[in-house]
């Protein structure tokens, strides 16, 4: 082995190389595991936020981090293409249209692993006092709440005007039997 700068560099470059691809296989492996994902995302906010409560400190950490997971949510929330800039119906607007699956800005999995990284860069910013600016929490709290209300009420409308639902409950399935069983037990009709 070189003992050269080059050979360190190499080496490191191999170590680090190594980690990420145990720590993508990692991620890679929780993608079909969208609850166990969620619940792990609130437990680390619960963390964070019993940190901030028995600190009583770093509103202004947790102030931007409201304000990156309002940005995050807006992402999740919107198509990946916005019916607004495109020239054309995007979604369809008759029940003769063809079916096209609502495709979002942020999927899932990255919203998600975007929280969870947010929620642990400011859980590590706690332990750094320079962090901690000296702020008056409850009108960062106001202030919050009325970009909240504000921004999700332009997405609703949006939502609204496009005529578009950010979420699906898996495949439409019919019940063939209820269907059946419900039209012999009907009287017939002249």
């Amino acid at each position: 082995m070189e003992t050269g700068p080059t050979g360190y560099a190499s080496a490191v470059s191999r170590w680090t190389f190594k980690i990420s691809r145990r720590y993508q296989h990692v991620l890679d492996k929780t993608v079909p595991h969208i609850v166990s994902r969620w619940i792990g995302c609130l437990a680390l906010m619960a963390i964070y936020a019993i940190r901030v409560y028995l600190v009583q400190g770093f509103y202004i950490i947790t102030y931007g981090l409201g304000i990156y997971l309002l940005n995050l949510l807006m992402g999740f929330l919107s198509p990946q293409v916005d019916p607004e800039t495109q020239d054309g119906p995007f979604l369809p607007t008759r029940q003769s249209d063809e079916f096209r699956p609502f495709v979002r800005r942020l999927p899932e999995f990255k919203f998600w692993y975007s929280i969870m990284k947010a929620f642990s860069i400011g859980f590590v910013m706690t332990f750094f006092n320079e962090f901690d600016v000296p702020v008056f929490w409850p009108i960062l709290l106001f202030y919050w709440f009325t970009l909240f209300i504000l921004t999700m009420k332009r997405q609703i409308l949006h939502m609204i005007k496009y005529k578009y639902v950010p979420f699906s409950f898996g495949k439409q399935r019919y019940d063939e039997k209820k269907a059946s069983s419900k039209e012999s037990t009907d009287p017939p009709r002249d």
